[in-house]
């Protein structure tokens, strides 16, 4: 087996991992989830790198036979970014054991009442899928409320208000506007 097909299905199953990782309620599983991911990050660029070279120094060596210092650095800082917020998810695991004695999310009232409120999933899709079908010219779902969110004015709703924006028409010709004009009145 090629070295390079081992580090990608090593780098798979560390992303595997940690997305099932960070999917659980407990957030000591999450931090455990997002270090996995981090890894399997760092291993993406290192293999994306390619073969490894000699230290890219000006006069080391010809261009060929040196290692591509971007996916070097872009690993570095991936380790820097995932260090602060390791720190950070374990500032949150030791505050939230330090208040609850437990480090599992839980739902709160709020979360309770909109699982509530909402009722049958299925129920909801039917509704929205009703209304879709009603009107199906309507671009939004606030047509016919009294108060929408977006009103577009003119200057035929406020008397000074001013429409005199710029088009995307090329303005007319000096002897084309007399023309364009005589052709309106008649």
């Amino acid at each position: 087996m090629d070295a390079s097909l081992i580090l990608i299905i090593i780098m798979a199953v560390l992303f595997a991992c940690g997305v099932y990782a960070m999917l659980e309620r407990s957030l000591t599983r999450v931090l455990i989830g997002f270090l996995l991911l981090g890894n399997a990050a760092n291993l993406l660029m290192i293999i994306a790198m390619g073969n490894p070279g000699i230290a890219p120094f000006y006069g080391a060596g010809e261009r060929d036979e040196m290692s591509d210092p971007l996916p070097q650095a872009l690993t570095l800082t991936a380790i820097v970014i995932t260090f602060a917020i390791s720190a950070f998810l374990l500032a949150l695991i030791y505050r939230s054991w330090q208040l609850g004695q437990a480090d599992d999310v839980s739902d709160d009232e709020a979360d309770i009442a909109v699982r509530e409120r909402t009722g049958d999933p299925g129920e909801t899709m039917d509704d929205e899928t009703e209304i879709e079908d009603a009107d199906a010219e309507d671009t939004t779902d606030f047509v016919g409320l009294a108060s929408t969110p977006i009103t577009v004015l003119g200057n035929r709703d406020l008397a000074g208000l001013s429409d005199d924006a710029g088009v995307d028409r090329p303005a007319p010709l000096r002897g084309d506007r007399r023309a364009a004009s005589e052709d309106d009145d008649a």
